[in-house]
Order: structure tokens, then sequence, then C-alpha cells
């Protein structure tokens, strides 16, 4: 299995100077993978709370700084050969899927094939309010966005599409991805519609994981029945389809050893790649990378 770690992208962990060393020194450490998230902006007022916080304290004080995923992973494929780059998960919604194909493209290219396109469509309509995307529609916004990459990284010239949402009139598209047909898109959500769309469309799932609520790698199995149900009906094969979990850390003195508790558990389940976002937990960079090193070592040990 694949054991890879999130970057540091958003609150206290921020330090643009020590980005590409944590890139660089976490692939020399042996980590196979590494993540971004995407967030815009940190409401006072959210349309609703995230998991596991109140309407007193709705969001957590690291979203106040949230770096851009995408030129954060460029960053990181510069400095790095080996590790793939992912995305847990990427707003698809919220970017013009010309504008979102012609960025992933050149990543795709920058890195020598290593991209790992993971889309989601957030959970805040506070955010869509203030970027001016609509909330209501955003499944079949994501489908149209998925059509486009498609076309754009499949179809022979000359790429077009005709959609309810965009149009892209017959244009010649030569820059295409390292990666035949495209960066794998793998997708995240836990609602009947999401878990479908997974399992008709998407070359793997992203869940996530946090200690502290009871939870267990295996309780996620229920969802991935129902992906693995809608991929079947696609006429897809399930056993091809890929699950990455993302392991939240808790700040604790055994925060380290139960989020690697989650890691061994996935690859027991026959996981393909785990991956752990200490940003939550931690309160500089120095602690980010020391927090890297122990996890390492830890997983490392069995």
């Amino acid at each position: 299995m694949r054991f890879g770690i999130t970057l540091p992208q958003f609150g206290p962990v921020i330090d643009p100077g020590q980005l590409v060393s944590f890139a660089r020194q976490a692939e020399a450490l042996g980590y196979q993978s590494l993540w971004v998230g995407d967030r815009v902006l940190a409401p006072l007022h959210p349309s609703q709370p995230y998991m596991g916080y109140t309407e007193e304290k709705p969001l957590p004080d690291a979203f106040g700084a949230f770096m851009d995923p995408l030129t954060v992973l460029t960053a990181a494929a510069a400095a790095t050969s080996t590790a793939r780059l992912g995305s847990s998960t990427l707003n698809a919604t919220w970017y013009p899927p010309l504008l979102l194909g012609r960025t992933l493209t050149t990543l795709d290219q920058i890195s020598g094939g290593r991209l790992d396109a993971g889309f989601g469509l957030g959970w805040m309509e506070t955010e869509y309010q203030a970027l001016g995307i609509p909330w209501a529609g955003r499944g079949a916004r994501l489908e149209e966005t998925l059509d486009v990459l498609r076309a754009m990284w499949t179809d022979d010239n000359p790429v077009q599409h005709h959609g309810q949402l965009f149009d892209i009139p017959p244009s010649t598209v030569d820059l295409r991805p390292v990666q035949p047909g495209g960066p794998p898109v793998l997708l995240g959500g836990y609602g009947p519609r999401a878990l479908e769309r997974v399992g008709r469309r998407a070359a793997g799932w992203l869940p996530s994981i946090a200690p502290g609520r009871g939870l267990t790698v295996a309780m996620l199995d229920r969802p991935w029945q129902t992906i693995a149900r809608a991929a079947e009906a696609a006429g897809r094969d399930p056993g091809s389809l890929r699950r990455e979990l993302r392991v939240n850390l808790v700040a604790g003195p055994d925060m380290v050893d139960a989020a690697i508790g989650f890691v061994r558990e996935a690859r027991e389940l026959g996981y393909d790649g785990a991956f752990a976002d200490p940003q939550f937990a931690v309160g500089s960079p120095a602690e980010m990378a020391d927090c890297a090193e122990r996890l390492m070592t830890a997983y490392r040990a069995g």
C-alpha cells in the first residue's frame, strides 16, 4: 500500500520558504504520495459548521490561511521525482473546466505523469456564494466538468463540447497529459449520488477518517459496496477502482500511534493508499516536519 502525507498548506504550518524542502524531505523519508486540499475562505458565519465543530466555533482556526492547492502541487512537482501528487479534494466545480483542464495537464507534464486528480463538491454553501457559483446543481456541474476533461484528455482533434453549462467550439488541443487518458480522477463524497458517481465515472474513491469518533476503517465498507454495485451496473470492474484514505491527526500524546493504527487497518483491508494529514494537530512548520518523521518511523515499525 502506498503511504503518503499532506503538504504544509494551511494554518500555522505555512512557510513558503520551506514548502519545497518539506516535499523533498518527505520523498526522501519514503513517502510515496503528497496531497493538498481546497478551501477559499473562512467565513465568520458559514452556512454550516465544519464536521466536529459547533455554531459557536464553526471552523478550525487554521482555515484562516489556505494556500492555493494547484500552486502548492506545482512547487512539489518541481522538487520531487517519484512521489505521486494528489488532491483530496479539489473542489472542481469552482473552476471553469477548460482552465482546470489546462492547469491539470500542465501539472501532469511538469510532474512527469505523477498527478492524481481528486475532486469533490465541498460542503460549505457560503464559499459557493462568495465565488458566484450556484450551490444548487453542483452535482450536474461536476458531471459536465468531467465530460470536458475527458474530451480534452482523450478525444482526437478537433476537441469540442456542447453541454448545458459549457460550450467549447471545435478546437485544436495539442497539450495532452503524460498519463494516457489523463490523470486518474478520484472522487470524494458519502451521499448516494456521490457514491454512485464514483462507481460510474471515477478511477477511485477518497474517504477520510479521524481518531476520537469511534470510527474504524472497516466502517467505510458499506459505502464502498455502494460504489462497487454502481460500477457493476455501469459495466465496470469494481476491482479496478482505487481507495485512498486520508487520516486526519488529532492533537494529543498518542496522535501518531492513532493515525498509524488507521493506516495499518487500511493496509489490511486492501486499500491502495493512505495518507496522513497532521495540519490540524501541529502548530508550526518545525512541528509538521517532526511529525512527518515520527509518522514514517512508526509506519516502518510495522
